[in-house]
C-alpha cells in the first residue's frame, strides 16, 4: 500500500483557497487520489488544523475529514514515546527547530515506514522526508 503523512501545512493549503500553497496543494492531493495512496495523519495534526479553522469557512472540512479518517483507521494517536522523544527533539532543536507537533509526526512517520509527506513545510525536509509540494 501506498501511504504518505497529511501535515497541517498541507491540509490547510488544501481547505484555503487564499493560502500561496493553495493550487500546489490541490495538484498533490489529486496526485495522491489518482494512485489511491493512503493518507495517513495524527490526533496532533487534526487539533492543529481544527485550531487554525475555527473561525474559517472550511471549519466543517475539518470535522469531516477527521470523521472520514477516523472511520478508515488513518488517524493514529501518538504513543506515550513519540510524546516524550517530540518534546526532546524540540527542545534540543533538532530538524531545523521544527515545532513539537511536527517531531511527533516524524516518529510517527518513522514507526509506519511513511517517507512522503502532504506538506511543503521544509522541517519534514530536514529530518529526511520527501515533501510532495
Amino acid at each position: 500500500m501506498r501511504a504518505a503523512f497529511a501535515d497541517t501545512v498541507g491540509l490547510l493549503a488544501l481547505w484555503d483557497r487564499s493560502d500561496q500553497w493553495h493550487e500546489p496543494a490541490e495538484r498533490a492531493f489529486s496526485t495522491l487520489a489518482k494512485n489511491r495512496t493512503a493518507l495517513f495523519t495524527t490526533s496532533f495534526v487534526l487539533l492543529e488544523c481544527a485550531n487554525a479553522a475555527a473561525r474559517r469557512p472550511y471549519r466543517v472540512e475539518v470535522d469531516r475529514l477527521r470523521i472520514e479518517m477516523e472511520h478508515g483507521g488513518f488517524v493514529i494517536h501518538p504513543t506515550q514515546e513519540e510524546w516524550r522523544g517530540g518534546w526532546e527533539a524540540y527542545a534540543r532543536g533538532d530538524a531545523d527547530r521544527a515545532g513539537v507537533v511536527d517531531h511527533v509526526s516524524f516518529l510517527v512517520m518513522r514507526r509506519l515506514g511513511i517517507a512522503h509527506a502532504f506538506t511543503n513545510d521544509r522541517h519534514f525536509g530536514t529530518a529526511g522526508f520527501e515533501v510532495l509540494f
